[in-house]
């Protein structure tokens, strides 16, 4: 045991908390200097959880077999970065995940409003689409290798299954969101259903749509890792995970866990971004904002 790592990461969870709380009760009307804070807080936090998972894993000796420090991940990270890492990345992330996200979104945002228009597909499909989604991941991946093959298609398909049912029951919520009120309105200015849609309804469905979309990011991105341990060429995420942890390389498997935790928190940020420029108008993006 060494006693001088854990007084360090006790001394740093410390300073960590002290000044993050400091940081949270501090109200301010400029606009940069609230986004500047809002971006530290959990930046500060995140490091401080890295310098005390490095203190406490160097302090108490604990095995790398068992958990490796930050510093052997990020050594693991740098050194594989060029090759299998960013391989990895290309065929999980960029080729099942995105795919198969835009194919199950996609798909899912028509037949929403398909099922908007026939009270025979609300009643029929929406009841089969919960059943639906509640199969389990386990059991849908081999069937979509038996049926699409070993590459990137097979998981895509898994993608589709896990994100068009969270689609297709949020576009439905939320075009049922619209008051009587506002539709009456639009019929006394005759507006036709499309008109309706276009101008009124789909706004006032945007918030539920995105809240589908940001569900989606971090389930297809596990669907497709999960699925690669049911079959796929020798690379891709999931396939690595399975690897390493066979030969005990558990820094890699945690490279691999870094890696798709980054893709996935930047994914899940882009599309808030785009909510927040598309909902601007939403009592939910304008009372975020700092007074």
């Amino acid at each position: 045991m060494n006693s001088g790592w854990i007084i360090t990461a006790f001394a740093v969870w410390l300073a960590g908390w002290g000044i993050n709380e400091a940081l949270v009760r501090v109200r301010t009307k400029d606009r940069v200097l609230g986004t500047a804070i809002n971006v530290a807080v959990p930046l500060l936090f995140g490091v401080t959880l890295v310098v005390i998972w490095e203190g406490l894993v160097r302090g108490f000796s604990v095995p790398a077999v068992l958990l490796p420090a930050p510093s052997v991940i990020w050594a693991r990270i740098v050194a594989s970065l060029p090759n299998p890492l960013w391989a990895d990345f290309q065929q999980t992330f960029l080729k099942s995940v995105l795919i198969g996200y835009a194919i199950g979104c996609g798909s899912a945002f028509l037949v929403g409003i398909a099922i908007d228009r026939s009270p025979f597909l609300k009643r029929g499909l929406l009841p089969v689409g919960n059943f639906v989604s509640a199969l389990p991941l386990v059991g849908i991946a081999p069937i979509m290798v038996m049926w699409f093959g070993f590459d990137w298609q097979s998981k895509a398909a898994v993608v589709v299954v896990m994100t068009f049912f969270p689609m297709l029951v949020n576009t439905v919520a939320g075009l049922n969101a619209t008051g009587a009120i506002e539709k009456d309105l639009m019929r006394t200015y005759a507006a036709g259903y499309w008109q309706t849609l276009a101008k009124l309804r789909l706004p006032m469905a945007w918030p539920f749509i995105f809240n589908a979309l940001k569900i989606n990011s971090t389930l297809a991105l596990i669907g497709a890792i999960v699925a690669e341990f049911f079959g796929t060429p020798v690379v891709g995420m999931g396939f690595r995970i399975s690897a390493a942890i066979g030969r005990l390389q558990v820094d890699m498997v945690w490279a691999e866990i870094a890696v798709a935790a980054i893709a996935g928190s930047v994914f899940y940020g882009v599309i808030a971004l785009i909510e927040r420029a598309v909902t601007f108008w939403h009592p939910s993006v304008r009372g975020g904002r700092t007074e």
